[in-house]
């Protein structure tokens, strides 16, 4: 009898998905260093960014109906332009996969050393690194139920920042500072600082695309699916935008005395020690509970990829007897995680944008690809909906791509040439077709959930 997975998901139950996987609260995380790189208009920079998510969300609704099947990125681009394409697409996932837990445990001791300065940075990454590390060796997965509880405090944490956000600009300018142009644009900012902080500000969408993978589990896939994908998107950038507006509403600019714990300050400006103490609480456990996820996610992708012989089986494909984890993959990834003590939270996050904008970028293309093979067979298509929307995506997706830390750029091509060396090694000089990796999504996205 063949095992199959259960259609149980209705369109709701996929958009909270999708956004717990987006973390909300990320946006207060890394405020102070959009706003620092866009001259004080966070806002304006996430409206770029939700614009680029909104095509490729477009965009992954389409691959979604024609490719009902559980997968991603990866998936579609195989399917649709050529499987060694396809192949670097899941190498350039693989980039963010290995560098977002660290990302996670920088923010999370960036906020801790404001807090306590006196204890370094490096510790308290050391401390998140180690127990997160411990954790998943023994095993310890979050619940479905915890996951839902997290979000609930992430969003009731949210709540109460807008709300007393609110209230300190009508305390200090009245009804009328509610409505300012200055957020979205101002004399310090520029088109350029603009473009540079959305390249930044898409770290707080990754993961919007993450219910592709639950296509199989889905109720009427070819409907929810792309509806999901669009909801989790909109509702997200809509978040996003909305709270980087207020705060931006109660500190003017992008000057701060430390950016990477920007907000933390600014919580004890409107809501005083008790408030400042849950704001920090929060943020501490959610990047707890995120890194705790992605160090997860990581080993269990370097695992299916060692499994499938991707990378090799000896070292990556093994789990421990005693334990029945990847222990050598979450090793490998707390020791990448350590590279977080010698880089600042906006280099980091670009890290990891390289790898996502170089994924958008190619399942948009992936759209006119599959256009033009249903053309070629004799199956007409919207051509705005197959066509247009998905090219503005991509050119889009690709100038952000471009806008991204230099350093970040190198680390990313170096990244993509090691790929290329990887993917002539096991196809025999290209000859042969590289192994399928359908496996690897669906066994990251698991361990995120």
């Amino acid at each position: 009898m063949t095992t199959t997975l259960t259609r149980t998901l209705k369109l709701p139950s996929l958009v909270l998905f999708g956004l717990a996987y987006l973390t909300p609260l990320i946006v207060l995380g890394i405020f102070g260093i959009i706003a620092e790189a866009t001259g004080g208009a966070a806002p304006a920079a996430y409206l770029v960014a939700l614009a680029a998510m909104l095509f490729t969300a477009h965009s992954y609704g389409r691959m979604a109906v024609a490719y009902p099947v559980a997968g991603s990125a990866y998936t579609y681009v195989r399917r649709s332009i050529d499987p060694r394409v396809g192949f670097m697409v899941g190498w350039a996932i693989l980039l963010d996969y290995l560098f977002l837990p660290m990302v996670i445990w920088l923010i999370g001791g960036s906020y801790l050393t404001a807090q306590f300065p006196g204890i370094p940075i490096g510790l308290w990454i050391v401390g998140f690194i180690l127990i997160t590390t411990l954790l998943n060796i023994l095993g310890i997965k979050v619940a479905d139920k915890a996951n839902y509880v997290l979000m609930a405090f992430q969003l009731l944490v949210i709540v109460f920042f807008v709300a007393l956000s609110i209230g300190n600009v009508v305390s200090t300018s009245g009804a009328s500072g509610l409505v300012s142009t200055q957020p979205f644009f101002n004399d310090t900012s520029s088109f350029a600082t603009i473009s540079a902080g959305a390249a930044i500000a898409a770290y707080s969408f990754l993961g919007f695309d993450a219910v592709t993978t639950l296509t199989e589990e889905t109720i009427e896939p070819r409907k929810n699916m792309p509806r999901a994908i669009m909801l989790i998107a909109l509702i997200g950038g809509g978040i996003f935008v909305a709270v980087s507006y207020v705060t931006q509403l109660v500190h003017p600019g992008g000057v701060f005395e430390d950016s990477a714990s920007a907000a933390s300050s600014i919580a004890l400006q409107i809501g005083g020690q008790l408030f400042g103490a849950v704001f920090l609480a929060g943020l501490v456990v959610a990047q707890f509970a995120s890194g705790l996820a992605a160090q997860a996610s990581a080993s269990r992708l370097l695992y299916a990829m060692g499994r499938d012989s991707v990378l090799p089986k000896a070292l990556f494909g093994r789990l421990s007897e005693k334990f029945h984890t990847p222990v050598v993959n979450l090793v490998i990834t707390g020791v990448v995680g350590l590279i977080a003590i010698f880089l600042d939270v906006a280099t980091s996050t670009s890290f990891i944008n390289f790898g996502a904008f170089t994924a958008f970028t190619l399942v948009n293309a992936s759209v006119v690809f599959h256009y033009v093979r249903q053309r070629r067979a004799g199956h007409r298509l919207n051509p705005v909906s197959y066509v247009v929307v998905p090219v503005i995506g991509a050119l889009i997706c690709a100038y952000l791509l471009s806008q991204l830390d230099s350093n970040a750029i190198t680390l990313g091509v170096s990244w993509l040439v090691l790929g290329i060396v990887v993917l002539a090694l096991i196809t025999r000089g290209f000859k042969a077709a590289p192994p399928e990796m359908t496996a690897t999504e669906k066994a990251t996205v698991e361990a995120a959930a």
